[in-house]
């Protein structure tokens, strides 16, 4: 396994092949429109993951941007409306086709109410992922081996987990409500970025 670390962006022949790319971003605090994006950190499932640390003063990521937006390749995410929001705020694209393993276990794994990237790792593969840097400073001027160590832990597995969560899913007959989910996730992004973040457009008041 090997960590690959890019500035500004994706090599132009990295993950090139793939038809689907396990995504995770790390921003600077969890707030749209106040938080930058910082990292983004993709795995093909084959072991290696690559983190492009980004040019905040221009985005200009033009080997990601085509990889969010392929349609050829599912992006995989845990908790994907707010990296998908993020891109859509900083680098101007919607990522599309994804699946999101946080909405897979939530229709899933409904006798828990675990659905944190840590809780279903450890329960579906036995992998007990470490947070340490989770809150460390994603807009430094260079990454710790650390770092660049915790941003790939967060996508090796989400492609073993969205094969775990799909046998799930097919077997409670759930498969088709979750595809509807992945569909509608890239436009529930644009929304909470126009803000609607904490608007259920969908409720009777």
């Amino acid at each position: 396994m090997t960590n690959f670390l890019h500035k500004g962006d994706l090599p132009a022949d990295a993950l090139t092949g793939a038809a689907a790319v396990a995504i995770d971003s790390e921003t600077l605090g969890l707030r749209l429109g106040r938080d930058p994006l910082c990292v983004v950190q993709l795995s093909d499932g084959q072991g290696d993951a690559h983190v492009v640390q980004l040019d905040r003063s221009t985005y200009d990521a033009p080997n990601l941007k085509r990889l969010l937006t392929d349609p050829a390749v599912t992006k995989i995410f845990h908790f994907g409306r707010f990296d998908i929001a993020m891109f859509y705020l900083h680098l101007g694209v919607i990522t599309a086709p994804v699946y999101c393993t946080k909405i897979a276990s939530k229709l899933a794994r409904t006798y828990t109410d675990r659905h944190g990237l840590k809780d279903l790792t450890k329960e579906l593969t036995g992998v007990d992922l470490s947070k340490a840097q989770q809150s460390s400073d994603w807009g430094a001027a260079s990454l710790s081996d650390d770092q660049v160590a915790y941003a790939a832990s967060d996508v090796l597995h989400l492609h073993v987990l969205r094969a775990r969560l799909d046998a799930m899913l097919a077997r409670e007959g759930r498969a088709g409500l979750a595809t509807a989910c992945f569909d509608f996730l890239p436009h529930r992004a644009v929304l909470d970025v126009a803000g609607w973040e904490d608007v259920d457009i969908f409720a009777h008041a």
